[in-house]
């Protein structure tokens, strides 16, 4: 399945957008935070895609950047919030607006978001408290910060499991600069020489001892 699609802005609507791409122009639902980061109508653009697709339609979801996707994705995971919702709820708040609501507890601003009712605002802080995270603001990419990353199932798993995100990017990022430069073990090779199973293992099995101190 496609990436992304890149083309020329032909429109820019309330939770829309249309993209010309070599003859085709695509009409494509985009929360309206995604919209205000995209170029002018006329210019071009890079779009990050998901396509619904179920026995009566087929509908194609765009955003921004590859965070404002993985927020749609977290989304989507609360039970009673589906892709039109997901669009809706990030048109309404910002995703550091989001993560605060969500790391204070504050049901109270969640249920302020347009179409989010109290039992789905539950959901959504049963299901996502310490689990979305912002990018850091300086820039500096770090293990866990890029889900797409070399190591994201590792952190994917351990957040699974119940350990706060925050946590567990911190200890991944940590244990990734040490041993990046610790010498070979009398068992073990050196991590830099490791395939990315390997890698991912012990990874996985250091950070549980981190966490669980």
């Amino acid at each position: 399945m496609f990436n992304s699609l890149t083309g020329t802005i032909t429109g820019k609507y309330p939770q829309k957008l249309f993209l010309m791409t070599n003859g085709i122009e695509w009409d494509i639902i985009v929360p309206d935070t995604s919209l205000d980061a995209l170029p002018h109508v006329g210019e071009e653009a890079r779009v990050f895609t998901y396509l619904q697709h179920t026995d009566t339609a087929m509908s194609l979801f765009g955003f921004a950047s590859e965070r404002d996707r993985a927020l749609f994705f977290d989304l989507l995971k609360v039970d009673g919030v589906g892709p039109k919702s997901a669009v809706k709820i990030m048109s309404s708040i910002a995703l550091e607006q989001l993560v605060v609501a969500l790391d204070d507890g504050n049901l109270a601003a969640l249920e302020k978001i347009p179409g989010l009712g109290k039992k789905t605002a539950q959901k959504m802080l049963l299901a996502l408290k310490g689990k979305l995270t912002l990018d850091e603001p300086t820039g500096k990419q770090t293990v866990a910060l890029n889900r797409g990353g070399e190591y994201a199932d590792v952190v994917s798993a351990l957040t699974n499991m119940g350990y706060d995100r925050r946590d567990v990017e911190a200890v991944i990022t940590k244990l990734v600069d040490e041993l990046k430069n610790a010498p070979a073990s009398a068992d073990e090779k050196a991590f830099k020489d490791m395939v990315p199973s390997a890698k991912e293992e012990v990874l996985f099995r250091r950070a549980i001892v981190e966490l669980a101190q």
